[in-house]
């Protein structure tokens, strides 16, 4: 964890890099399950000596108390070598002063009893043997995995915290049943060759220590302020009128979500004057049985036996009075006259239902087509004889649809292009060669090449390769010639 103002990353000793405050920010968002010291800023009356205990935070936010007996001068964010069974542990101080008392009766300890104490704040060789321990937390955590599976036992490992002086490993696991594990200790003990201590957690246990984001898109409650994990079952659900989906009502833990029992207090208050939820009424029409409640609008749904799908809104009030009406001995004359009927109108309705589409947005905005001016442009076509052919008059576009405009009047004009271009000229065709002596005008052959602009071609001459030229307009096909098979 780490502040968003400072960085997302943390050194080895879980203290955000680049944080001024040391970790201990006021917006609780630095560590797990931290405490804002608000008697910081406060100076004790002359005389007064502050409370001599402090509050140290291991790994995964784990915390314990430890007495300042050699009275050092701690403070927030100082690293501290603490008393352990055996040897000595590393952590982050986290509370001082009259909160830390506080903070003790809440866990139900003793603020006057025996604790462990303070060694003294850490040295660098201390902090060097702690980074050292840490970094091998992570792939001895893969091995050991490996080795549970290989001896076949139904446990899950999910962390594992090294102690400060690097003398004892702690393996946190989760099972349903019990474990016979002492053949998984031996083999830890000879891979490692460490102290082995083996600690079983719950599975609410297992998500605060490993910590995550929840479906509300917050991070997990345990893992932040929740301390104490109370049992959760299906009737907080019901109570709250949720649907029974375990996909939904399950957290990443497995279990059912704690922020169920949240609002219950506030739904059992709700439901104390209101009839329950499998209440039927008697009418002369058949018996009607209840479908829904909406327990804090107390309102109640009905419908008949033989009429489920058509149901009436009716208010709790009149229930009641159905209800002690039957105790009686009495039918009630029909459900109709009860109806209630909100008061929305026609605009309303729309504007709501408008707001809650979720396909508003699929449809795109249609886009503004270009306003056309009056302007006409007269086309002009050349036509032999030196004459001209006046076209149909085409509007002279304007604005950002000039460009495509005139691009598509250049491709409806070239298909006429094409067929001028690709059409032989007469004069080459029914051209005659005269004789010298007189003779008659004869045809040129269709293997003769005739004169092109001008320019009389030799029989004698050696014959060309005829490359054939490909139209661009078509594509990769040739632009093939009426003489090009009979050659």
């Amino acid at each position: 964890m780490a502040c968003t103002n400072c960085s997302t990353k943390t050194n080895d000793s879980s203290i955000p890099k680049g944080c001024g405050s040391k970790g201990s920010c006021g917006t609780d968002s630095c560590n797990k399950l931290s405490v804002f010291d608000w008697l910081s800023n406060m100076h004790y009356p002359s005389g007064f000596e502050p409370f001599d205990v402090v509050e140290v935070r291991f790994k995964n936010g784990r915390k314990d108390f430890y007495k300042n007996t050699d009275k050092l001068a701690l403070q927030i964010g100082d690293v501290v070598a603490t008393e352990a069974n055996t040897g000595h542990d590393i952590g982050v101080v986290t509370l001082t002063g009259e909160l830390v008392k506080v903070q003790m009766k809440k866990k139900k300890v003793d603020p006057y009893g025996e604790t462990l104490k303070v060694y003294r704040k850490a040295t660098q060789k201390d902090i060097d043997i702690w980074s050292e321990a840490r970094k091998r937390e992570e792939p001895m955590k893969v091995r050991a995995r490996e080795i549970a599976i290989e001896l076949k036992l139904e446990m899950k490992i999910s962390d594992i915290e090294f102690q400060g002086d690097s003398s004892k490993a702690t393996f946190y696991y989760t099972a349903n049943d019990r474990v016979d594990f002492r053949q998984l200790i031996k083999e830890f003990a000879r891979e490692f060759s460490i102290r082995i201590e083996m600690k079983q957690v719950g599975f609410r246990q297992e998500a605060a220590r490993l910590g995550g984001i929840g479906s509300c898109g917050r991070e997990l409650c345990c893992s932040t302020w929740l301390t104490d994990f109370r049992s959760v079952n299906t009737a907080a659900a019901r109570y709250q009128q949720l649907s029974l989906n375990p996909q939904k009502l399950a957290g990443q833990c497995g279990k059912l979500k704690c922020c169920l029992n949240y609002e219950l207090d506030t739904y059992l208050d709700a439901l104390k004057g209101m009839p329950e939820s499998d209440t039927k009424i008697w009418t002369k029409n058949g018996d009607a049985y209840c479908q829904k409640i909406d327990i804090f609008k107390e309102v109640m749904w009905f419908a008949y036996a033989n009429n489920m799908a058509n149901w009436h809104k009716i208010r709790v009030p009149q229930v009641k009075e159905m209800l002690a009406l039957n105790k009686e001995g009495k039918q009630v004359e029909a459900l109709e006259d009860f109806v209630f009927e909100e008061e929305t109108t026609t605009a309303t309705v729309q504007s709501v239902l408008a707001e809650d589409s979720l396909s508003r947005f699929d449809q795109p905005k249609k886009k503004k087509r270009p306003q056309r001016s009056n302007n006409k442009k007269t086309t002009v076509e050349a036509v032999p004889n030196g004459a001209t052919k006046e076209l149909k008059k085409t509007p002279k576009p304007e604005g950002e649809g000039a460009a495509n405009a005139q691009k598509s009047q250049n491709n409806q004009n070239r298909p006429q292009r094409n067929q001028q271009r690709n059409k032989p000229q007469q004069s080459n065709v029914a051209k005659v060669e005269k004789q010298a002596d007189g003779e008659k005008q004869a045809p040129v052959k269709a293997h003769d090449k005739p004169q092109v602009q001008g320019v009389a071609t030799n029989p004698n001459q050696p014959k060309k390769k005829n490359f054939r030229n490909y139209n661009k307009n078509n594509g990769s096909k040739p632009n093939r010639k009426p003489n090009d098979d009979k050659q």
